[in-house]
């Protein structure tokens, strides 16, 4: 299963690779590359099903495979590049769940401002999951 999470992890970042012409002949970013690959995974990260996945890059143009670019890298950078504000800032703690034991991991995982980044945070089940990203279009895809 960790392989399944890593050959996604690494198509996703080569169908990135087929954009970076378009990357290099623009400017490169004061603070450093970004380019990251978000999965949400049934159970654990690391042996768990990949339900889904989508690439984001930030540049001077947004882009990649995720629905809503320019929207996640608006979030992103006003976290400061820190996925646990994501759920600090959400207002999902309303939201009424089953008390049912189903795991949800969600990741981020590439480069931030050019800084390698390696992030995960499980959820009990998808309507806490859901609950806690309401309002975040990072994972929205």
């Amino acid at each position: 299963m960790r392989h399944r999470v890593a050959a996604v992890s690494a198509a996703a970042l080569l169908c990135l690779g087929g954009t970076t012409g378009v990357a290099r002949a623009e400017p490169a970013s004061p603070s450093g590359p970004s380019a990251l690959v978000f999965t949400v995974a049934r159970g654990d990260a690391s042996s768990g099903t990949v339900l889904r996945a989508a690439v984001l890059s930030c540049a001077y143009t947004a882009g990649g495979t995720h629905p809503a670019p320019r929207a996640a890298c608006d979030a992103v950078n006003a976290a400061g590049g820190s996925f646990d504000r994501l759920l600090a800032a959400s207002s999902g703690g309303s939201r009424p769940c089953p008390k049912r034991f189903d795991p949800v991991t969600v990741t981020a995982d590439g480069v931030w401002q050019g800084t390698r980044v390696s992030w995960k945070h499980s959820f009990a089940n998808p309507c806490l999951m859901s609950a806690a990203l309401k309002d975040d279009p990072v994972f929205a895809f």
